[in-house]
């Protein structure tokens, strides 16, 4: 988004869209908060609130949805996201922060998180013994692991490094790891997996990912690459095999993902930083150094200035 990769972008952008914070004010006609509670702020603060999307709990697919940040709303001024020092937000899209969630560490889930959850709930990859297949063990990635263990599966991550053997199976509890460049192992893991979530968000192939799935299983893509990825269609008609998009969930879903979280001491594992540290906590995200959040701690920030 700060580059503008994907075309949307309304500069000048304040990102940040994984907000948790305190309510330091509530307007006269609100019900759900009150001064000192915990919150949590996510990818939308609008939608149209009428169509069937909206009905259904799924404000996220709904065609009027007002982003976080670098969107606008009704009334044509654009939205800034969670690097700022305060927002402002309708309190149908926010969300309630379970008390032993840690205000730094579950942020992330406000996207990484329900963009793995809500694609593992709702293609029923969420029944314990499935075998289930995690594509990057970046942001999204790690955080898959852990919602897909705490549901019961066995997970096998898939990356293109074997350096992140020993991060996925000794500490995340990844039960197997595939090199996806080893070709003999990859073929001798075809047709276990029960689903995929693939969380790469720039370009690669997907012939050999499709190849890992049982017949009539979904390799569901929730990394946003820039560039069109080539379809392999055969072994998706002889297999009856699909590859699905998913994005973010509704305010619904993101609570009851939120208090699973809770439930299950499930969190991002993060980097603290300050304001002034952005900057280069952007040229280190280009290189992949760090795992696997920064969160800005905006507050404690704000008392340095």
């Amino acid at each position: 988004m700060a580059k503008n990769e994907w075309g949307l972008t309304q500069f000048p952008v304040v990102p940040g869209h994984e907000i948790t914070g305190i309510v330091t004010e509530v307007g006269s006609k609100v019900e759900k908060f009150k001064v000192g509670d915990k919150v949590g702020v996510g990818c939308m603060v609008g939608s149209c609130r009428e169509c069937d999307q909206c009905a259904n709990d799924l404000e996220n697919y709904c065609s009027k949805y007002i982003l976080t940040y670098s969107s606008r709303y009704t009334d044509g001024t654009v939205t800034y996201g969670g690097y700022s020092d305060k927002i402002v937000a309708d309190e149908h899209f926010v969300i309630r922060w379970p008390e032993n969630l840690p205000l730094d560490a579950g942020a992330p889930l406000l996207c990484a998180g329900i963009t793995t959850y809500s694609p593992l709930k709702y293609y029923g990859l969420d029944k314990p013994g499935l075998n289930i297949g995690v594509v990057g063990l970046g942001g999204l990635g790690h955080v898959a692991v852990k919602f897909a263990k705490a549901f019961g599966s066995k997970v096998t991550v898939i990356s293109t490094s074997i350096n992140k053997k020993k991060e996925a199976t000794e500490r995340l509890g990844a039960d197997s790891f595939l090199v996806s460049r080893d070709q003999e192992a990859m073929e001798a893991a075809a047709g276990t997996l029960d689903g995929i979530i693939d969380t790469v968000s720039v370009a690669h192939p997907l012939l050999p990912l499709v190849n890992l799935l049982k017949p009539h299983s979904h390799l569901i893509m929730v990394g946003a690459a820039e560039k069109p990825l080539e379809v392999p269609m055969l072994p998706l008609i002889f297999g009856r095999k699909s590859i699905s998009g998913s994005g973010i969930g509704g305010l619904k879903e993101t609570q009851e993902m939120v208090d699973f979280a809770a439930k299950h001491n499930i969190s991002a594992d993060v980097e603290i930083i300050s304001m002034d540290y952005i900057n280069t906590a952007m040229k280190r995200l280009e290189k992949s150094d760090v795992k696997y959040r920064f969160v800005i701690d905006v507050a404690n920030s704000l008392k340095v200035e």
